[in-house]
């Protein structure tokens, strides 16, 4: 037992991990994406220049 955990639980949590960090890239490169299209669109449309 490590930090009172059985070991085949830390290597579900490892493996939970290692699947979700590239699904957390892909959103925010997504979400990145999504905020500076709304950013370019609203750009001078409206006179509000930032």
């Amino acid at each position: 037992m490590f930090l009172g955990a059985p070991w085949y639980w830390w290597l579900i949590i490892a493996a939970v991990l290692a699947i979700s960090i590239p699904f957390k890239i892909k959103f925010m490169k997504w979400w990145n994406k999504r905020q500076q299209e709304k950013k370019d669109g609203r750009c001078g449309k409206w006179g509000d220049d930032e």
